[in-house]
């Protein structure tokens, strides 16, 4: 890529985005800009360090906790309506959902242990979860305040808060699942993923490419159920609930 074109190419697309989140007056038409300047520097400056992470395994696992720090800094962001208090279960689901399928993936065999499958694997199952977090966390919000006459009622007749808010949390769930469902039922149809064309470019065979792609298409399902299930655990059954949306 001609890198004065591609810095064309992304000036122009950034401005558009800006126009386009600005005119319709939607929150914060700064962010998506912002986004794209951090991606800039932030792969800038990686591109500085792979080098070294990626021939020591310290180093890369150093790296995925860096991911994991920022995933959950990133999420909790999203979230501050949960209050300080659940940054540890952030962190925690966060580690967990992103650690139980890497796992998996290695200790089967499925790939070989080694730096620089452990961090494009590990990369993008951190990114999954975060999603899933904060999906998660704002469809469950919005649930419960949807919700709020309907949990209320299953407290007066004797629920436990858990059992009353179990079908908001459930369909909080289902929200949280649908980008990873989606994008996973639709590769090849749809979407291209980036594992899949990143490898055949770098010279990998098409069938070899298109295995490790759903190898990693299936983590990040599992990442992201897992994600969903340990934030209905933290934060399925509210002390109080959120103010109800108002109907007019």
């Amino acid at each position: 890529m001609d890198p004065v074109r591609g810095a064309v190419a992304v000036v122009v697309l950034v401005a558009v985005t800006f126009a386009v989140v600005a005119g319709l007056r939607l929150e914060s038409p700064w962010l998506q800009p912002w986004a794209a300047v951090r991606a800039v520097v932030q792969l800038g400056v990686l591109s500085l360090v792979l080098g070294g992470v990626v021939t020591d395994l310290r180093w890369t696992a150093a790296f995925l906790l860096l991911m994991v720090g920022t995933a959950c800094a990133t999420a909790h962001g999203r979230l501050r309506r949960l209050g300080p208090s659940s940054v540890p279960r952030i962190a925690a689901t966060v580690l967990v959902a992103a650690t139980v399928p890497v796992s998996v993936v290695f200790v089967s065999g499925a790939l070989p242990l080694v730096p620089r499958y452990l961090l494009a694997m590990g990369g993008i199952v951190v990114g999954g979860s975060m999603t899933a977090a904060t999906l998660m966390g704002r469809a469950l919000f919005a649930a419960l305040a949807d919700s709020r006459g309907e949990i209320e009622a299953w407290l007066a007749l004797g629920a436990t808060p858990r059992q009353a808010a179990l079908e908001p949390t459930r369909r909080a769930a289902s929200t949280a699942l649908v980008p990873a469902t989606d994008q996973t039922r639709t590769t090849g149809l749809v979407t291209l993923p980036g594992a899949f064309v990143g490898a055949v470019f770098a010279g990998a065979d098409v069938v070899d490419a298109a295995q490790f792609q759903v190898v990693v298409l299936v983590a990040v399902l599992c990442s992201g159920a897992l994600t969903t299930l340990m934030f209905a655990w933290f934060f399925g059954a509210p002390r109080s609930l959120p103010a109800a949306t108002p109907t007019t």
